[in-house]
């Protein structure tokens, strides 16, 4: 199967009106691929709270088609970018605590377009270097970070237990200065 082509795919940050499509993305994406938690079950948590807040958030839209009317945009992904602690000597740095693509969406670069501008924001941040965390079985992710200049800086092996099966936590980071 072939990438669909998205054309004008833009990337801004997350508003509380985008609470109900964000929290169906989430939900319709949840996978044993790189979840932790359980599958969501009704009644569905909110999905911004106060750990959760729309500004940590940057979200891919792309154009609809000209049947569903002008201007109308639709939600494709969303990328969580918050700094990692709330210490001080720790200001530097941004992590990436989430990262999910609509299944219409993927294969089209709108994770790598996420990637990217979570990228740039932890830089216009002030931040000069920028981390994540990944399951080791999360294949694709793991390309995709690579691709992008992340390199594994530890492994907590055996760190969950899912499924039955013991998985591994990667670490991923890389600077932000050139």
């Amino acid at each position: 199967m072939s990438a669909p082509a998205l054309h004008s795919v833009s990337v801004r940050t997350a508003r509380p009106a985008d609470e109900e499509a964000l929290g169906e993305l989430d939900r319709s994406t949840w996978s044993t691929l790189h979840a932790v938690v359980p599958r969501p079950r009704p009644p569905y948590d909110p999905f911004f709270d106060e750990r959760h807040r729309p500004d940590d958030f940057l979200v891919a839209e792309v154009a609809t088609p000209s049947a569903v009317g002008p201007g109308g945009t639709c939600i494709a992904g969303y990328i969580r970018l918050v700094p990692p602690t709330p210490l001080a000597c720790n200001a530097h740095v941004r992590q990436i605590q989430g990262l999910a693509v609509a299944t219409w969406a993927r294969g089209a670069g709108v994770g790598r377009t996420l990637l990217r501008a979570a990228c740039a924001e932890a830089r216009r941040q002030g931040a000069n270097r920028i981390t994540l965390r990944v399951l080791g079985h999360n294949t694709p992710a793991r390309a995709l970070y690579a691709s992008e200049g992340f390199a594994v800086e530890g492994v907590l092996s055996g760190e969950f237990f899912l499924q039955g099966r013991y998985a591994d936590d990667v670490l991923m980071g890389r600077s932000l200065t050139p």
